[in-house]
């Protein structure tokens, strides 16, 4: 039996980091974990200038432990009016990494997000042009589809067209759910990927209904049927390039979570690789997690591996109940719940 694991030391391909004393309180999870990560960009007002991204990165290694060996990548939000120029300088002067589409009121903080795509056309003309990638919450927002349906509906009405008219355009389908976006994906070619996390692997949307509703358990994209996380769980550990990590932790104050119109977002950050390790173990696939989680993200956008490693062992712990306190009090996933690795060095 394996009783330790060493990999390059991984990154995060998708994370929220939040702002103010949320930011400071759960900044050093990711640090302390991950040689970089994408960090994502749908603050209040939300991250659309050069100016506003270098702002934010000052903020966010500021909230991490001195010393921490940790890059935080800036991404633009996107929004109907967005400035190709802008977006190009950002890109070329090393403080945008990629651009994010929010489809307007998909998700948190997302109100100010894309109406339409074709709104976009010169900024996806620029980006397809500079190698920029476009991250994207691939979910229709229209009331009439099923909320369990969104993703495969995007996929269908807007990732489709996307990809067949800007054939060169380097594109991330963030935190997919179902088989339909795992499908598509190993479909298309290698300019085209998506980010796993370790909730869609884990749970199905029955994890949100056990014994009473479950708000810890909900984020969007939602949790869907077994077969598909069957499907996200087997592409995640196959090998296969375009498949990489992005936790997608999104932290919210305990009380945010357990009220009559609680937020989406599932806080993973604290135990992040250790989960995903146990995912690997169980699907016999340890051989695969040094690529899911340090070396195929990197490839894809372009960045060299990380010098460093991380070490886990074999070891049970219990996750905390919570974390932090008064208006920074969060739970984790997998609340006291027992892991069995341990991130060591």
């Amino acid at each position: 039996m394996t009783t330790t694991i060493t990999i390059r030391r991984p990154d995060d391909w998708h994370v929220h980091l939040r702002d103010g004393a949320m930011l400071d309180a759960v900044a050093e999870y990711t640090a302390r974990q991950f040689g970089r990560a994408i960090v994502m960009p749908n603050l209040s007002p939300p991250v659309t200038t050069v100016a506003a991204a270098q702002a934010y990165r000052g903020r966010i290694m500021d909230a991490v432990p001195q010393g921490a060996d940790f890059i935080p990548l800036m991404t633009c939000y996107l929004t109907d009016d967005a400035d190709p120029s802008e977006i190009a300088r950002g890109f070329q002067d090393g403080v945008f990494t990629a651009c994010k589409l929010y489809p307007a009121n998909a998700t948190t903080n997302s109100a100010h997000g894309v109406t339409d795509i074709r709104k976009l056309t010169h900024v996806l003309e620029a980006m397809e042009r500079i190698g920029m990638p476009l991250l994207i919450h691939g979910e229709v927002t229209d009331s009439d589809v099923d909320i369990f349906d969104r993703e495969a509906v995007f996929i269908e009405r807007t990732l489709v067209p996307l990809v067949r008219d800007y054939p060169a355009l380097k594109i991330v389908l963030e935190h997919i759910t179902t088989a339909d976006a795992v499908d598509f994906v190993e479909g298309s070619g290698p300019q085209v990927a998506a980010t796993i996390t370790p909730q869609h692997m884990i749970i199905n949307r029955n994890a949100i209904f056990a014994g009473g509703i479950r708000p810890h358990n909900y984020c969007l994209p939602i949790a869907k049927r077994e077969r598909h996380r069957l499907a996200v769980r087997k592409a995640g550990v196959s090998g296969l390039p375009s498949f990489f990590l992005g936790t997608d932790s999104a932290p919210h104050e305990i009380g945010r979570k357990q009220s009559a119109c609680g937020c989406a977002g599932i806080f993973n950050a604290p135990f992040a690789i250790e989960t995903y390790a146990q995912v690997f173990e169980e699907e016999d696939a340890l051989d695969n997690f040094e690529a899911f989680a340090s070396l195929n993200g990197p490839a894809f956008y372009g960045l060299p591996v990380n010098e460093g490693t991380v070490t886990l062992e074999r070891t049970d712990h219990v996750v905390p109940g919570t974390l932090g306190e008064g208006e920074t009090c969060v739970v984790p996933f997998h609340a006291g719940e027992t892991l069995r690795w341990k991130l060591v060095g």
